[in-house]
């Protein structure tokens, strides 16, 4: 994954990548193969996040799950300690280069990034449809207060998806690699992201899907004890491994851009340090 950064802003690479599917290159079996796993990798996806969605909204009393207690309680902690610790093998160890041998020929380092993205969805849909619920409710919200939480909660998918967005949403949902095969050519990977909520944290993405984990209007104990896990990785990977990856790529560049954007909180609600007198 050597190829050069994208330069360009992240609507105009997302506006060139789509309008390159119009014609691609000739290459039946090429072609095809790439339709077929860009249709897989989407429709895992949205079933992932439909699934995601409604366990959420549940207080992860939506789950098919069945085991008997206590053996739950064990499947339960397995499915969500699985996500973030393939999740974190697959990006930041050489376990992710296996990701490229999936498809024949050379197209497997094209569609590292579609690969993973399917890899990632099974695992969250995984987590959200095989739960086996405790059906204990410890809260739920009625009336007036559950617009407040549904609104609360739109509003944390929206953060999410805008930070996607920034990021380079076809990195993220996995489109790049399939339409970059589809178009035989190498991935254009999005650069350091820095523009629109990037601007304003380093870490939007993370902080979106923690808003999600805990803007929710019902409230269990598994409720609890998804987000608390979830949130402890989303919180601490970040710092330990991805700016790891950032710094290693980017250079003094993130490092500058680190010194000056703050982790996850805003500068605003970040406490300021006194500074001294002269």
């Amino acid at each position: 994954m050597s190829e050069a950064p994208d330069p360009q802003t992240p609507m105009r690479r997302l506006l060139s990548l789509l309008l390159g599917n119009l014609a691609p290159p000739p290459g039946r079996r090429r072609i095809l193969f790439a339709l077929a796993i860009g249709a897989l990798c989407h429709a895992i996806f949205a079933l992932a996040v439909l699934a995601m969605s409604i366990s959420l909204w549940t207080g992860m009393q939506a789950g098919m799950g069945s085991l008997p207690w206590p053996w739950a309680a064990l499947a339960n902690l397995a499915l969500v300690l699985q996500f973030p610790v393939l999740h974190s093998l697959l990006l930041n160890t050489r376990a992710g280069t296996v990701l490229g041998r999936l498809a024949p020929r050379d197209w497997g380092k094209r569609l590292w990034t579609t690969f993973y993205t399917i890899v990632a969805a099974l695992q969250l849909l995984a987590l959200f449809t095989l739960w086996t619920p405790s059906g204990v409710i410890w809260w739920q919200a009625e009336g007036a207060m559950l617009w407040v939480m549904a609104a609360l909660h739109l509003c944390a998918w929206l953060f999410l998806m805008k930070s996607n967005l920034d990021a380079g949403v076809e990195l993220q949902s996995g489109a790049l690699g399939w339409m970059s095969l589809l178009q035989n050519r190498a991935p254009r990977w999005p650069g350091m992201p820095t523009t629109g909520l990037f601007t304003v944290i380093r870490q939007p993405i993370y902080l979106g899907f923690t808003l999600v984990l805990w803007t929710v209007p019902v409230w269990t104990p598994d409720q609890l004890v998804v987000a608390g896990i979830l949130t402890l990785y989303n919180l601490l990977a970040p710092h330990r491994l991805k700016e790891r990856r950032y710094l290693a790529r980017f250079g003094a560049r993130f490092g500058d851009y680190r010194a000056r954007v703050p982790y996850m909180l805003p500068k605003t609600l970040t406490p300021r340090k006194e500074g001294r007198d002269a």
